[in-house]
């Protein structure tokens, strides 16, 4: 197949990839997978799309395939088209809502980038932002961690994180760090409203000019030995824990208990 295609591995993902309209050109499936519910569905969905599956020998798929796990299906989309930092303010707006955003700084493991993902969207992040450097952008094993998720995130690549974070503050969005060296946990920083989620890399943590940048610090307190947690397990703990104080700011409204920023 042509390089300038996209893989898209695994039942659910290319599930999730017709549902959301992707641009398929052509699905692979090997002819020793059975047809379940799944199967079924992407038949259907290839068929409404006039979009033609190939059945082939799994050898086949096992030397096309990016990755091991594909389930014995493949499927060639033109490749991910990122959005835009307005693209992911518009979405926000076009809800009503304050916007809901995360930044990853350096995320470069594809499995922790996909659960990121999974944990974005279950959350209700309008988008997520990542360095179109020294990080991984969405290929094959990113899609395959997120679930299908990469079709309903937002994406945004940018050449700089920290000019980016500027254009945010601009538009009066918190931008809050997750750092070990914060003073404050982060169930005692109030994460309410408009705020931008920084999570740094699985080695160094976000970038000095980055942390600087950020309007607050928050940190996850380590009772055990380790000294800190998978990017993904962070990214998951803090993002609820917006998604739980703003269910509480509703419910009691101007009676929060919330400390202030």
């Amino acid at each position: 197949m042509n390089d300038d295609l996209q893989h898209i591995e695994g039942k659910n993902e290319v599930l999730e990839a017709l549902r959301a309209g992707r641009s398929i050109i052509k699905i692979l499936l090997a002819t020793s997978v059975e047809r379940d519910c799944t199967i079924n569905e992407i038949f259907k969905l290839a068929s409404a799309n006039k979009i033609r599956i190939d059945q082939v020998d799994r050898r086949e798929i096992d030397h096309i395939a990016k990755i091991k796990t594909h389930q014995g299906i493949i499927a060639f989309s033109k490749m991910y088209t990122y959005s835009t930092v307005d693209e992911i303010l518009n979405s926000a707006r076009s809800k009503n809502e304050e916007p809901f955003i995360l930044i990853l700084d350096g995320i470069e493991d594809p499995q922790n980038f996909g659960a990121i993902l999974r944990s974005a969207e279950a959350s209700g992040v309008h988008g997520v932002i990542i360095p179109d450097r020294e990080a991984v952008g969405v290929t094959p094993g990113v899609i395959k961690a997120s679930a299908g998720a990469v079709e309903y995130v937002k994406i945004a690549q940018v050449t700089n994180l920290t000019k980016t974070v500027e254009i945010l503050k601009k538009q009066e969005i918190w931008i809050c760090g997750a750092t070990m060296e914060a003073d404050k946990e982060y169930y005692n920083s109030n994460l309410t409203g408009p705020i931008a989620i920084i999570i740094g890399s699985e080695g160094y943590g976000i970038r000095r000019l980055l942390k600087e940048r950020c309007d607050f610090l928050v940190k996850i307190p380590m009772k055990g030995r380790m000294s800190s947690l998978n990017a993904s397990v962070t990214a998951a703990i803090l993002l609820y824990e917006k998604v739980r104080q703003e269910n509480f700011s509703r419910k009691v409204l101007s009676s929060t208990t919330i400390h202030q920023r």
